[in-house]
C-alpha cells in the first residue's frame, strides 16, 4: 500500500505568522530533517581551512612580496565571501538555485581556492584562485547552508546557525595540527584538504533540499509555541517582531545600519585573532607549537561555542547574551597581549574564540525578531556584508598598521573597541516597540488547527 502525504495546512498564529503543518520531512526528502542538518554541517567542515587555517599557512606562504601583502589575500577572500551571501540569498529564494547547486559550485571554487593555496608562486594567482574564487566559493556554501538548515528547524534558528556556522571554524583544526607538525609541507596539507572539500559537497551537498516556505514540524503545536514559554523559553526575554520590514524600511529605523556596524566590528576583532593570534606568538618567542596549540583551540571553541551561546540567548536574551560575548572577545584580546606564559595565551586564544563566534548566529536571529521573516534572506545578506567591512578592517589594514606599530598596540586598541562595542548593544532596539520595561509574557496555549 503506497504512503500518501497529508494534505498541509496552512496555520496562523496571534502574531500573525504562518506555520505550513502536515508534511514530515521523510516524505519530503527520504530523510529525516536531522539529516539536513549535519549535511549542513559536513560542507562547512569541508571549507574550514580556507579561513581559518591561513594564520597558520601564512607564516611558509611569504614568497617574496612580505607579511602585509600576504594578509591582504585573507582580507579580499573574506570581502568575496561576505558580498556573495547577497545574490546567493537572492537565487535560493527565487528558487533559481537549489542548496545543492550552490554548495557544489561553491566547494569547487573552495577546492580551487585550496590547490591555489598550495602551488601557486605567483602574487596575482593567489589574488584571483584564492581570494576571489575561493572566497566566492565559501560564500556560496556558507550562505545555502545556514539558510537551508535553518528552514528546517524554525523552532531552534539561533542553536542551528550557531552549530551549523560553528562547523567552518571546527573543521580547520586537524589542517592547523597538520600545517604545524609539517611546516615545510604546506602544498600536500592543501592539496588532501581540497580533495577532501571535493568529496564532501559531492556527497552531503547533495542531500540538501529545502523545506516548503513556512514549513513547520508537525509534532510540534505552533500556536501554543507561539505563546507558551514551557515550549518556547525565548518567549519571556525575545519578543518577536511588530510587524514585517522590506529592506529599505529595515535601513531607515537606524537598527539595521547600527546592527551592521557592530557586526562589522565584531568581525573585525574576531578576524584579527584568526589572521595574527600564529605571527604574534612566534614574535613573542612563545614557539610554534604554543602558536599552533593556540589557533586550534581558538578555532575549536569558536566553532563549538556558537551553538551554546545561542542557547543561553533563548534563556536570557539575545542583546543580553550578545554584550556579554562581545565583552569577552574584547578582553581577551587584552589578554593576549598581557600573558605572560604559553598556557595563558592559549587560554586568551580560546576566550578570543569564544567571544570571536558566538555573536554571529545571535545576531542572525535578531534580524528575524526586529525586522520579521518576509524579507528575512534580503535582510540578513545586508547584516552579514559587514563582514567585508570586517575583513578590510580586521586583517588588511591591521596588517599594514602591525608593520608600523607592531602587535601589543594593536591588540590593546582592538581590545578596547570591543569593550566600547560590547556597550553599545544597549542602543540596539526593536523597532515599532515602544522602550519601556517589558514583562514576561506567560501566554497560555492555544490548540492548533
Amino acid at each position: 500500500m503506497n504512503h500518501v502525504m497529508p494534505t498541509p495546512r496552512d496555520v496562523r498564529d496571534v502574531y500573525g505568522r504562518r506555520y505550513r503543518i502536515g508534511e514530515d520531512a521523510r516524505d519530503l526528502t527520504g530523510h529525516p530533517r536531522r539529516w539536513q542538518l549535519w549535511a549542513a554541517w559536513a560542507c562547512m567542515v569541508a571549507i574550514s581551512p580556507l579561513q581559518y587555517s591561513f594564520g597558520t599557512a601564512a607564516l611558509g606562504l611569504d614568497r617574496g612580496w612580505g607579511a602585509a601583502p600576504t594578509l591582504w589575500l585573507l582580507a579580499v577572500f573574506v570581502a568575496c565571501q561576505a558580498l556573495v551571501a547577497i545574490p546567493a540569498a537572492w537565487a535560493q529564494r527565487v528558487r533559481r538555485a537549489s542548496p545543492t547547486q550552490l554548495v557544489v559550485l561553491g566547494g569547487a571554487f573552495a577546492a580551487v581556492g585550496l590547490v591555489t593555496l598550495a602551488h601557486a608562486n605567483s602574487y596575482l594567482l593567489l589574488v584571483v584562485g584564492y581570494a576571489l574564487l575561493g572566497g566566492t566559493g565559501a560564500g556560496l556554501v556558507y550562505a545555502a547552508c545556514i539558510t537551508t538548515s535553518a528552514r528546517w528547524f524554525p523552532e531552534r534558528r539561533t542553536a542551528t546557525i550557531g552549530f551549523v556556522t560553528g562547523g567552518f571554524a571546527v573543521g580547520a583544526v586537524p589542517s592547523i595540527a597538520l600545517l604545524a607538525i609539517f611546516p615545510a609541507h604546506l602544498g600536500p596539507v592543501f592539496d588532501l584538504t581540497a580533495l577532501v572539500a571535493v568529496l564532501v559537497v559531492l556527497i552531503a551537498g547533495g542531500l540538501l533540499k529545502d523545506p516548503p516556505r513556512h514549513w513547520w514540524p508537525a509534532e510540534l503545536d505552533a500556536q501554543a509555541w507561539a505563546v507558551d514559554r514551557k515550549l518556547n523559553r525565548s518567549i519571556p526575554h525575545n519578543a518577536p517582531a511588530v510587524r514585517q520590514y522590506r529592506p529599505g524600511e529595515a535601513l531607515r529605523t537606524g537598527a539595521l545600519p547600527l546592527m551592521w556596524l557592530l557586526l562589522a566590528i565584531s568581525t573585525a576583532l574576531s578576524l584579527l585573532g584568526i589572521a595574527f593570534v600564529v605571527s604574534y606568538a612566534v614574535s613573542a618567542g612563545l614557539g610554534m607549537g604554543i602558536a599552533a596549540f593556540a589557533a586550534g583551540m581558538l578555532a575549536a571553541v569558536n566553532g563549538f561555542g556558537r551553538s551554546f551561546a545561542g542557547h543561553l540567548s533563548d534563556s536570557f536574551g539575545r542583546r543580553r547574551v550578545l554584550a556579554a560575548v562581545l565583552m569577552i572577545e574584547g578582553f581577551a584580546h587584552i589578554g593576549l597581549v598581557t600573558a605572560g606564559a604559553g598556557w595563558a595565551f592559549v587560554v586568551c586564544a580560546m576566550f578570543a574564540g569564544l567571544g570571536g563566534g558566538a555573536f554571529y548566529a545571535i545576531m542572525a536571529n535578531l534580524v528575524l525578531e526586529f525586522f520579521g521573516e518576509n524579507s528575512l534572506l534580503q535582510n540578513q545578506a545586508i547584516l552579514y556584508s559587514a563582514k567585508a567591512a570586517g575583513g578590510l578592517l580586521g586583517i588588511g589594514i591591521a596588517a599594514s598598521v602591525t608593520a608600523t606599530v607592531g602587535y601589543r598596540p594593536l591588540f590593546v586598541g582592538a581590545g578596547l573597541l570591543g569593550v566600547l562595542t560590547a556597550l553599545s548593544v544597549r542602543f540596539l532596539k526593536q523597532p515599532g516597540r515602544p522602550a519601556l520595561p517589558v514583562r514576561p509574557q506567560l501566554g497560555t496555549p492555544v490548540a492548533g488547527e
